[in-house]
């Protein structure tokens, strides 16, 4: 068939669509105009009726086969403003079957579409809400970002809904807009520091910087687990229990460390000094047993020792092992560096302190006159010091 029948018999097709309601909307003006009133405020209250009931099953089968709860509170947000659409729609036809005044039609229409406006917006806001709980409770991984999108949503729902609602009753919103312009322009000269926070709670989401519960370390040493992050900042609880405010956009612009990221799991380093013609390899052993019997140290991966160097005074040797938790690290290193201590002292290994060595040469052919004893650095002395 050639594409021009087959679009003009889709034409015809629509018209003769289009034809059914023009119909029926004769029919009813010639019904009594009372009788067409409850005819159709009728009709509407029954099919708002089968929407409500028909869209709760409907509902409760597909939420069945949709994995999470944030399709269900989608669909249950936006299912009464669909019936509530469609008896104030039946009314406003109900009226202009009663009149067709235009000073009854006219507000009639424009209240209508108000209360649809609110209805809707509503709705909408409270889907929001909804949507917002529900990926806090699942606590995924986009939930510290949530509260403020849905601020965004609430606030952009508020300025469309108002604009609509004020350009069906015939306001000039033209005004309005220079107005919001001028007023936008001032409130962000106003309100440099709050934008510049808001933003930056969006680089850090966007970037996955750190999420409520992980341990950070803040670029001026502060370190903390984080336990709110909002639009403005982001609080910390520290080592000492104390709560440290930070804004976000001080934080976009830090260094920050995420000792919590890419796994909780962190690693201990012991470090101490064993003296010269100690047994490296019974000190080795001696370190691995402390660390095998420590249980907050994991077994995976497994504890070892590091001979880093030869030091002033000592054979720098250092004990690595991991921990769960970063928040473990500072009872971890006091537990261990105990156990070093006891296990170095019952196995006789020698941890030196720094010592110094001072020694005076008098002068050749004044040995016994004294005339340098006043001066210990006097020309001939030598000192000799063992630093560490």
């Amino acid at each position: 068939m050639p594409e021009w029948r087959t679009y003009r018999m889709q034409s015809s097709l629509a018209a003769e669509l289009w034809e059914i309601p023009q119909d029926l909307w004769a029919e009813l003006l010639a019904l009594p105009p009372w009788l067409a009133f409850v005819l159709v405020v009728g009709l509407s209250v029954l099919g708002a009726r089968v929407i409500q009931v028909g869209g709760d099953v409907l509902i409760r089968r597909l939420t069945r086969r949709i994995p999470g709860d944030v399709d269900a509170a989608v669909l249950r947000s936006v299912h009464p403003a669909l019936y509530v659409t469609v008896v104030l729609v039946g009314a406003n036809l109900g009226v202009a079957l009663l009149t067709d005044a235009p000073e009854w039609t006219g507000p009639t229409e424009s209240g209508t579409l108000t209360l649809i406006a609110l209805v809707w917006a509503f709705q909408l806001a409270r889907m929001g809400r909804r949507v917002s709980a529900e990926l806090t409770e699942e606590r995924t991984e986009h939930s510290r970002v949530v509260p403020i999108f849905q601020n965004v949503w609430t606030a952009l729902l508020l300025g469309i809904t108002g604009f609509f609602v004020l350009s069906l009753w015939n306001v000039d919103v033209t005004p309005l807009l220079a107005s919001a312009g001028i007023l936008g322009i001032v409130i962000g000269l106003a309100a440099r520091d709050t934008l510049a926070n808001f933003f930056g709670s969006i680089s850090l989401y966007a970037d996955g910087t750190y999420a409520v519960g992980d341990y950070i370390v803040l670029e001026s040493g502060e370190r903390g687990r984080v336990e709110d992050i909002s639009i403005r900042s982001t609080v910390l609880r520290t080592r000492d229990d104390m709560l440290v405010t930070v804004p976000n956009s001080v934080l976009n612009t830090a260094t920050i460390t995420n000792e919590s990221s890419p796994q909780r799991e962190r690693r201990v380093r012991v470090s101490v000094g064993v003296a010269y013609g100690s047994d490296v390899d019974a000190v080795e052993d001696t370190l691995l047993e402390v660390a095998d019997a420590e249980n907050l140290v994991l077994e995976k991966p497994a504890p070892r020792v590091r001979f880093r160097g030869f030091g002033d005074s000592a054979l720098d040797v250092e004990l690595l092992c991991w921990i769960p938790a970063p928040v473990m690290r500072g009872r971890a290193t006091h537990r261990l560096n105990k156990a070093v201590y006891r296990a170095f002292t019952d196995a006789g290994i020698q941890i030196p302190f720094p010592q110094r060595v001072v020694t005076m040469h008098p002068q050749n052919g004044a040995a016994g006159d004294g005339s340098d004893a006043a001066d210990p650095l006097a020309d001939g002395a030598t000192s000799e010091a063992a630093d560490d």
